[in-house]
């Protein structure tokens, strides 16, 4: 493993590479998932606005549990919170494919078990991640995080690549079916991890759950790095990722091609994250993290203008290759960065901050371009949305160095940010 840098030290130690063999086999069911559950919704209604409202009640319950989520990880047992949540996606995968084959499921009911699966999500995600730090020695944290996220891009890059041919000969009952099952082998793997006591949970209760959730807040608006970083990421998601979460629309709308294509630009997608984070999980260092941050942002808005403003398609299959890499960059980036400069009592609220904004941003702007692509098209609202990402970018590069300063000397905030 030491031949391969940072990436190598961070995967030479034991629950590591459990760790993120249980997420790799989760998440490529969850990207099975989305593939076959926004093409299902496609072939339901025929509607941009209605696939569009499937990513979004999978993702927005983000904005009023993941705050929740991030007090309860706090507080409780971070490995069986996780072991819960994820038992209770899988329940729900097997629930959506269970009445699919009944012929009982209505768009409606869709939506609905979405909203189940994006709660149980919502608490996965900080109780998941806020375990990292007891995987692996603080020197090895940056690369563990990039590996974190580079599991979710090697399964966005697998995933799409099983799901078209899947749906394609099996139908969509076999795609959920197997997120079901891929998420009942994660669950089954976190009793075998050996984290120590003080990792698996932040502290013993002090106040309300919804009291120190509201202190998460706080700390998080109040720090002079994280809070501006945090808010730079969300606009930047509402503005930018809803395109890749209402693909179909795109896929058949602009470029004229079924399920293997909506596959095809997933995967590429998913391999253009793939190599990007690769290279930022060997960087294994956190200085330079915040203009990578902030510089990527940049590059996925051109990217996306690309690929809306072409209609030939190999031409948007590299386009959509730079946005994955650009995403990938940027998410790792941010991530690396709040864990470095949090307090880890407040670890578990901080990241489920990141992940209200991973989860609920995407979902708005889904909601909006599927709204507004049924009105004016996909090309136009697209566009103009990256326009307004480039005029955030230009204010996330006024305030980088105040930010730089902050989050990767990790040097302790003023007392009005604790």
């Amino acid at each position: 493993m030491a031949s391969f840098g940072a990436l190598g030290r961070a995967l030479s130690h034991r629950d590591a590479r459990l760790f993120f063999s249980a997420s790799l086999t989760a998440w490529t069911g969850l990207w099975v998932h989305r593939i076959a559950v926004s093409w299902l919704a496609w072939e339901m209604t025929g509607s941009a606005f209605w696939v569009g409202m499937v990513a979004f009640c999978d993702l927005a319950p983000a904005v009023v549990f993941s705050p929740i989520a991030g007090a309860v990880a706090d507080r409780m047992d971070r490995v069986k919170l996780t072991m819960f949540s994820q038992a209770a996606i899988a329940a729900q995968a097997a629930m959506v494919a269970a009445l699919l084959a009944a012929g009982q499921l209505s768009i409606g009911i869709l939506l609905a078990l979405e909203v189940l699966s994006g709660i149980a999500a919502s608490f996965s995600q900080p109780a998941r991640q806020s375990l990292m730090p007891g995987l692996v020695p603080r020197a090895d944290l940056p690369a563990a995080v990039a590996c974190n996220s580079l599991c979710f891009n090697v399964a966005r890059f697998i995933g799409p690549a099983i799901a078209g041919p899947l749906i394609a000969v099996g139908g969509v009952v076999p795609a959920i079916m197997l997120n079901a099952l891929a998420y009942l082998i994660a669950t089954f793997t976190m009793p075998l991890l050996r984290v120590e006591a003080a990792q698996r949970r932040g502290h013993a209760p002090e106040a309300s759950v919804w009291a120190e959730a509201i202190a998460g807040f706080r700390y998080a608006g109040r720090h002079p790095g994280i809070g501006p970083l945090l808010g730079f990421a969300a606009i930047a998601a509402v503005l930018m990722r809803g395109v890749q979460e209402i693909l179909p629309p795109f896929v058949e709308r602009i470029f004229l091609r079924g399920p293997d294509g909506l596959a095809m630009l997933t995967a590429c997608i998913g391999i253009g994250a793939l190599f990007s984070g690769l290279w930022v999980a060997n960087r294994g260092r956190v200085e330079g993290t915040t203009r990578l941050a902030i510089g990527a942002v940049g590059v996925q808005a051109i990217a996306t203008i690309g690929f809306v403003a072409t209609g030939w398609f190999p031409f948007a299959l590299l386009c959509a290759a730079v946005m994955g890499g650009a995403g990938s960059v940027h998410g790792i980036s941010t991530q690396t960065l709040v864990q470095n400069a949090a307090d880890p009592a407040m670890r578990g609220r901080v990241l489920s901050l990141w992940g209200l904004i991973t989860r609920a941003c995407p979902a708005l702007g889904a909601l909006a371009l599927g709204a507004l692509g049924e009105v004016f098209g996909l090309r136009l609202p697209t566009i103009l949305a990256m326009l307004l990402a480039l005029l955030v970018l230009g204010w996330g590069l006024y305030r980088l160095p105040g930010m730089r300063q902050v989050l990767e000397d990790r040097r302790d905030p003023p007392p009005s940010a604790r």
